[in-house]
């Protein structure tokens, strides 16, 4: 089946309520696992998120390979996904190609960690009508970004604190992955990691520094990622508005540093912590780049990358900057689709004549995935 009709199927099959999904076409099942994050409710920037209960305990789908393996891939979303619908495709096609288990994990208040209101458009629509009316010139704002724009211009300290809860809540699945005691996936499996967009971010600052040793070993695939922050432009209708990822960006861009030099909690955790020295050094290229490159260096066989020529979000330019004066000469490919694409939807299903070249396109970019897997 290829991906055209795997995504319409799998669409209309895919249930998080449901404890197993069979797919009859397919020796790949489905598993939804329950999950509660062991984050502690003092590391909350904004003490109002640690209220938010679909955050603190939901599930995540594991796909499973027809016979047991010993290969687990961690694929990572990116940002203000509500859905999984995008992924089911991509995770199932690794699976059965890889003969891997395949994990969605949702992103801190991202996918089914958030409430269902957030992607409600009857429930956005008055929400961006207000927004509009209090901010001047801003571009982009939609009911599909307008949660995420407003909690991030309230705080944009948001951004790293999602990231780390994130982070927290895959070194616990993990180490229980390693101790044998995960439900559906075995001990003893090498770890791997397809990661896009924004999820490609937070996989470099897990690469880089490389958590209780979980990631030594691990592969890192990049598909429309790997920039630093300040090489992203998140000014989408499916993304944030413009006045939002201005905030956000001036932010972290003229603001963090300073916000971290006083005495704190937080400030320990950036200034003496592997991962919030990765994070810090994520941000733009002139920030720790002795840290980040020597740590580039010494994961040059281990991290392969695609980008797309039309992606605007995080584009070509940014993520060469930041990857190919340490990475081997063939981490980072530059394509070019044969159809319109965007960075949100680089295979979009429309049932037009443009449906042969996005599944080609998709069986190139996973097909080159699953061969650097091995």
């Amino acid at each position: 089946m290829n991906y055209t009709q795997s995504h319409t199927e799998l669409k209309s099959i895919f249930s998080p309520k449901l404890n197993q999904i069979n797919i009859s076409w397919s020796g790949v099942r489905i598993n939804n696992v329950s999950f509660q994050t062991r984050f502690p409710v003092d590391d909350f920037l904004n003490r109002e998120d640690h209220l938010i209960s679909e955050n603190s305990s939901f599930s995540y789908p594991v796909f499973s390979p027809s016979s047991k393996s010993n290969k687990v891939i961690l694929l990572l979303h990116g940002l203000n996904e509500r859905s999984w619908i995008k992924y089911l495709a991509w995770a199932h096609w690794l699976s059965e190609n890889t003969s891997s288990y395949v994990i969605l994990f949702p992103i801190s208040f991202h996918i089914n960690r958030s409430p269902l209101s957030w992607k409600d458009p009857r429930n956005m629509v008055q929400l961006v009508k207000t927004r509009n009316s209090e901010v001047r010139k801003n571009e982009m704002s939609s009911f599909a970004n307008v949660a995420l724009s407003n909690r991030l211009t309230e705080d944009p300290m948001r951004f790293f604190n999602s990231g780390q809860q994130t982070a927290y809540d895959l070194v616990h699945l993990l180490k229980t992955i390693r101790a044998g005691l995960h439900e559906i996936i075995p001990p003893g499996c090498r770890l791997d990691i397809f990661a896009y967009s924004i999820g490609a971010f937070l996989a470099e600052i897990l690469m880089l520094s490389d958590p209780e040793n979980l990631f030594t070993d691990s592969r890192l695939f990049i598909f429309c990622g790997g920039s630093v922050f300040s090489n992203m432009n998140g000014r989408s209708k499916l993304i944030m508005d413009s006045h939002a990822f201005d905030k956000v960006y001036n932010f972290y861009l003229n603001d963090f540093e300073n916000s971290i030099g006083e005495k704190s909690r937080i400030a320990e955790f950036l200034n003496s912590t592997q991962l919030g020295i990765a994070f810090r050094s994520m941000i733009d290229r002139s920030r720790l780049r002795s840290f980040r490159e020597k740590r580039f260096r010494m994961l040059r066989d281990q991290i392969r990358c695609i980008i797309l020529a039309g992606d605007t979000v995080i584009p070509s330019k940014g993520v060469v900057a930041t990857l190919s004066e340490t990475m081997c000469p063939d981490t980072v490919r530059i394509l070019d689709f044969p159809f319109a694409y965007s960075h949100e939807n680089p295979f979009p299903v429309t049932g037009n004549s443009d449906s042969n070249n996005v599944d080609r396109s998709f069986e190139m970019i996973f097909e080159e995935a699953a061969l650097f897997f091995g």
